[in-house]
């Protein structure tokens, strides 16, 4: 199998230049929160959590460990990691939904914190589904050649928006920062993007109350912060059938069939919806599924960089391998596309 996708074409779009994934770096938070911890401020027992969720442990950010600061330290990696001069480096996205500030926003303070002050830099909010924008995006920009080579990081601080006495949302989330370097390739290993939204369920995944009715209440009186709430029900049924579609629609785009496919990084929000979507797309057993989410958690826009360098650093898969990508969430939105993996990061 290996030897024969090696020989597999990605399809990149008519006239398109190639692109690829150079390097991977990632930043998981110091403090481990298990599901016992957890269930000392909810009604719950770890067994319940992980049979519904399959998370045992996910990371929460201390004081110090801010975007800025998990972000810049994944992007440092990922550019060792590419091993190229960090001076082809010209542009730089951030994809997360939980930065502290609107302005300024995260992205040029991360440029010049790797060494790159002055290259392009801004931020994309697309909830779960934020990295594979951002991927769709610098894959795009280097095509059209407005850059050489882009950084992409999906980062969240999810703990600061939880509350962590609420039994549907509280062991679901964690903390960190993936990266990648997006650069040009004569074979294309980045396909194109199969993405989309559903604005008319975007209310499945919101905050208790809006930015303007928190500083109208706390012009009144002190007001406890807004929290991500989540109808989890209907969440699952838009993801059971629209996902499995985009899953499928992306393989189509890309050229190829469910059974080249090596590796599958969905997403990590549920640990059983992922082993059922590929059930459903007729993925080879010898497949790889990531499983990030029982250690890190679900870590939104950060988790399919986080899922994927753990993959790659612990021997689940291997450069070169084809894999299929999907993130999904917030929005309700997704975006889907299959890569070649970069090589096995450096340790530290």
């Amino acid at each position: 199998m290996a030897d024969f996708n090696d020989t597999v074409t990605i399809a990149a779009g008519e006239g398109s230049p190639g692109t690829a994934l150079l390097g991977i770096g990632a930043y998981r938070p110091r403090r481990v929160v298990s599901n016992e911890e957890i269930c000392e401020k909810i009604d719950s027992t770890s067994e319940w959590i992980y049979e519904r969720s399959g998370i045992l442990n996910r990371h929460v950010a201390e004081k110090d460990e801010s975007v800025i600061f998990m972000s810049s330290e994944a992007a440092a990696r990922a550019v060792a990691s590419a091993g190229i001069d960090p001076e082809l480096v010209d542009a730089l996205i951030v994809c997360t939904s939980t930065y502290e500030t609107y302005v300024p926003h995260a992205a040029p303070k991360v440029a010049d914190n790797i060494g790159r002050n002055g290259i392009a830099a801004f931020d994309i909010t697309a909830g779960c589904s934020g990295f594979g924008y951002g991927l769709a995006l610098a894959s795009n920009m280097i095509r059209g050649g407005g850059s050489r080579y882009v950084v992409v990081v999906g980062v969240e601080r999810m703990s600061e928006g939880i509350d962590w006495t609420d039994r549907n949302t509280a062991f679901i989330f964690g903390d960190g920062a993936g990266a990648v370097v997006v650069g040009p390739s004569e074979t294309n290993e980045i396909s194109q993007v199969v993405w989309g939204s559903d604005g008319q369920q975007s209310e499945a995944i919101t905050l208790t109350k809006t930015l303007r009715e928190y500083i109208d209440e706390t012009q009144e009186a002190p007001a406890p912060a807004p929290f991500l709430v989540m109808d989890g029900s209907k969440v699952f049924r838009w993801a059971a059938v629209q996902i499995a579609k985009a899953s499928a629609r992306t393989l189509e785009a890309a050229g190829v069939t469910a059974d080249q496919i090596q590796a599958f990084i969905p997403h990590q929000a549920n640990g059983r919806i992922n082993s059922a979507m590929a059930k459903h797309l007729g993925l080879p057993d010898t497949v790889s599924i990531a499983n990030d989410i029982e250690q890190t958690g679900n870590t939104s826009a950060a988790s399919i960089p986080l899922a994927m360098e753990t993959m790659l650093r612990e021997g689940q898969a291997k450069q070169g391998d084809l894999a299929l990508c999907i993130g999904f969430g917030a929005g309700l939105s997704y975006a889907g596309q299959v890569v070649r993996l970069p090589a096995k990061p450096p340790v530290d």
